[in-house]
């Protein structure tokens, strides 16, 4: 009786392809890059140097940001970047979406090849084929990739290789999505984080939080100017108003005031019903005339708003707004399991009973002597004069910002 062959058995390695110094390079020589359009352009040319004849290449994702659907990132040949294109939420209502070959993927298909050398009569209807064959195409190719808990994006690759691509061709293209969706989910869950923290607390304490700010009491003083925002009779119109109706009066409002504070420097750090918080830190070039600056335009923006509204029926929207500046906590305030990264300070209450003494001054727009001195004499300011302030023992001297 023969001894058993106690040799082990050999393990099958899948069969090369062009593509493997791609995926080795995917795999052990992008830990450092941060950004997927450089990987994927990178990668088209790589792959064009292993022997596949790519002409072009597309990569599309979904993302979750609160003005845009998806991304999509395009390289050709010759291409050393590829090119990022914004997808709005819309855009499946629209004829380059419907029936082209995103469409059909998003509807389930696995795989979608169309061969442009045929009869175009034969083919795919859509202008996106019209398109590449006009570019000399010859070879069109789409499959997903698949990320965790069943989410699913897309790549493409075509060729103008006559006869298009080959078995080899496909085989090493093919070769590469596992590891092109590992490494694409990192970076786009990477971005996700990075866009979920500026949306919700802003840039600045997006980046902080992000490079470990997360601990509660940590902070540094900053000195900021300081502005708070809020609009005037709310309470009455959310109580008379249809509630979609207030949700679309307060985004616009939003919308007329942040956009200028962020074009100018500003940060805001958090909305308060129907108020805002912003901050400009000192440490900026002139912040305290961006500030200002800001403030002119978020007034030319709700002069527009309020003219678009009047064609409604709609009664104008008032607001207050209330500036100092001095040194507020910058960090993370709260209770162990829930964080807020905003300021606080004497300087901020400040801001705010500023804010609410519009009401009681009749301006929309008062300033600290504090503040006044630091703009002055670049912007024509109007003396209101001494006000007791809540919670201040001394009263404040008090400037109008006209306009």
């Amino acid at each position: 009786m023969s001894a058993p062959d106690t040799k082990p058995s050999a393990t099958l390695s899948p069969p090369a392809t062009l593509s493997d110094g791609v995926v080795d390079w995917m795999t052990n020589g992008t830990r450092d890059q941060r950004f997927i359009d450089n990987i994927f352009a990178e990668m088209c040319i790589r792959l064009q140097q292993a022997g596949i004849p790519l002409k072009r290449a597309t990569m599309h994702i979904r993302i979750q940001h609160p003005q845009w659907l998806g991304a999509g990132f395009m390289w050709s040949d010759g291409m050393r970047e590829a090119k990022i294109t914004r997808v709005d939420f819309d855009v499946v209502e629209r004829s380059e979406f419907i029936g082209s070959p995103i469409n059909e993927m998003m509807d389930g298909a696995t795989e979608l090849r169309e061969r442009l050398e045929g009869d175009p009569s034969l083919g795919r209807k859509h202008a996106i084929y019209d398109e590449m064959r006009a570019k000399g195409l010859t070879d069109y190719v789409v499959w997903p990739l698949h990320h965790t808990l069943g989410k699913r994006h897309f790549v493409t690759f075509a060729t103008d290789r006559p006869g298009g691509f080959d078995d080899a061709h496909v085989a090493a293209l093919k070769n590469v999505l596992p590891v092109l969706a590992l490494v694409s989910e990192i970076r786009i869950k990477n971005r996700l984080a990075r866009t979920l923290l500026e949306t919700y607390v802003g840039s600045h304490a997006g980046e902080l939080i992000l490079a470990g700010a997360t601990r509660r009491g940590t902070g540094t003083t900053v000195r900021a100017a300081i502005m708070i925002c809020d609009l005037r009779d709310f309470t009455k119109i959310s109580d008379n108003w249809p509630r979609d109706d207030v949700i679309d009066l307060l985004n616009d409002y939003f919308d007329a005031m942040s956009e200028p504070i962020a074009k100018h420097g500003g940060e805001i750090l958090k909305f308060i019903g129907d108020g805002l918080l912003a901050i400009f830190p000192l440490s900026q070039a002139d912040a305290c005339a961006n500030l200002l600056h800001a403030v002119t335009e978020g007034r030319e923006a709700m002069a527009a708003l309020n003219a678009r509204n009047n064609g409604t029926g709609r009664a104008p929207l008032n607001y207050g707004i209330g500036v100092h500046v001095g040194d507020v906590m910058y960090g993370n305030i709260g209770s162990m399991s829930r964080l807020d990264f905003t300021v606080i300070g004497p300087a901020v209450n400040m801001a705010s009973r500023l804010e609410a003494l519009t009401k009681q001054v009749g301006r929309n727009v008062l300033l600290s002597r504090d503040f006044a001195e630091l703009v002055q004499p670049k912007f024509e300011l109007e003396r209101v004069g001494k006000y007791e302030v809540r919670g201040f023992s001394d009263s404040i001297e008090l400037f109008a910002f006209p306009g």
